[in-house]
């Protein structure tokens, strides 16, 4: 009973485990991939070592490869080697099958593959489409693996034991060995991989678009208080009715844009440099934020000699007691608000009364002042005025001592 069991299984088995041999047609397909050994860079200076990775794209139906060193297997030097694959290539396949690197696709399902946004859009703007690998499917990309082999071989290899002290000093050398990959008569039928490529499967690539593709990385993040989001480097402004809300962030060599819900909301010439300073639109400032750009000394000296002369004296005490007139702004733009609230008038009086008390008056005592009406004359000295005046300003004449006066 065993034995037929087995038996069973074991054509079961043969037939489970049987493979399509894949004819690829010229054309067709462009396999990419990163080398799994890397190339050591040294730095001129201090001798200090880092990992180059090599990207690799390969024509499977003629073998033609394409290889290039890159300091880091992000998105940005995907694409880039993409785009040089192209070109190197003179034309474009119909279809791209990626590994399933972070940099090609978000995940990658049996059913289904969500697609590096970046990556997207490349494949659109060079008519292709990108079909990644299956999961655990090595022999989907048997081409790409084995070219992926001959590249560590012929050029990893043979170059780990010199010593490169730059990228472009590296490449330079990467191309070397390429040319030697790809020039190497094949064993088992006449030519080479370049060969075949010109003779068999240019005739048959998708000509390159007209215009240059500027790769671009995607990126989501939330918009903080001082509405500023950066590219990784720098940092950008966004309108600040977004605060706290999730935006797409795209970024490009030249461009930094700023999306929600689908729609641009905010672009900006890409800062090359670290710059201390964010670039912020005037157009995506609070009204505040904007009032504060119009704020010089001639222009609050000549709005408080407007309100009056002790307005005029606290307004310059403000400006010149720091170092540099810009420390005093934030006092007068407070004084201005102090007018909007209690008017001239009183304003004036108030200034007049901190005066009193010191030469050099605080903002926030003139605004106690204003809160708790110290500005306007009190009870007191009302009535003492008013006394003053009856007693100064009424004449009882003879005719009323005659008659002896109100008794």
């Amino acid at each position: 009973m065993s034995t037929q069991f087995g038996e069973r299984y074991r054509r079961w088995a043969r037939i489970t485990r049987a493979t399509m041999r894949i004819q690829h047609k010229p054309g067709d397909a462009m396999q990419v991939d990163w080398a799994g050994d890397t190339i050591p860079l040294q730095d001129p200076v201090t001798g200090e070592q880092s990992a180059a990775y090599l990207f690799v794209a390969v024509l499977p139906c003629s073998y033609y490869t394409y290889a290039e060193a890159c300091d880091d297997m992000k998105t940005e030097n995907w694409l880039n080697c993409h785009v040089h694959a192209f070109d190197y290539f003179g034309g474009v396949a119909r279809l791209l099958i990626p590994d399933n690197c972070k940099t090609a696709t978000l995940s990658n399902t049996r059913y289904d593959a969500i697609l590096n946004r970046s990556y997207q859009e490349l494949a659109e703007h060079y008519g292709t489409a990108i079909v990644p690998a299956r999961v655990r499917k090595p022999r989907d990309k048997s081409s790409a693996e084995a070219s992926v082999r001959f590249a560590e071989t012929w050029i990893v290899a043979a170059l780990r034991d010199r010593k490169f002290f730059s990228l472009r000093e590296l490449n330079e050398a990467v191309a070397e060995k390429l040319e030697e990959l790809n020039d190497r008569p094949f064993k088992q039928m006449a030519g080479c991989r370049h060969s075949a490529y010109l003779e068999e499967e240019k005739p048959y690539m998708l000509p390159l678009p007209a215009s240059a593709f500027e790769p671009a990385v995607w990126s989501v993040a939330k918009v903080a208080n001082d509405y500023l989001v950066t590219d990784g480097r720098n940092k950008y402004s966004v309108p600040y009715n977004l605060i706290g809300e999730r935006v797409d962030i795209r970024v490009t060599k030249t461009t930094v844009e700023v999306f929600y819900h689908g729609s641009r909301v905010a672009s900006h010439r890409r800062l090359q440099t670290r710059q201390r300073d964010p670039l912020v639109k005037r157009e995506h400032m609070p009204p505040e934020h904007q009032k504060y750009l119009t704020y010089n000394a001639d222009e609050f000296s000549r709005w408080a000699m407007s309100v009056g002369s002790m307005t005029e004296k606290v307004t310059e005490h403000f400006l010149k007691s720091g170092k540099a007139a810009e420390q005093g702004y934030k006092a007068c733009a407070g004084l201005t608000k102090l007018e909007q609230r209690y008017g001239k008038q009183r304003l004036e009086a108030a200034c007049g009364k901190a005066l009193a008390y010191s030469t050099a008056p605080s903002l926030r005592t003139i605004a106690s002042i204003l809160k708790n009406g110290l500005d306007k004359p009190d009870k007191a000295e009302s009535q003492t005025a008013q006394s003053e005046a009856n007693s100064y300003g009424i004449t009882r004449g003879a005719a009323y001592f005659r008659k002896g006066g109100d008794r």
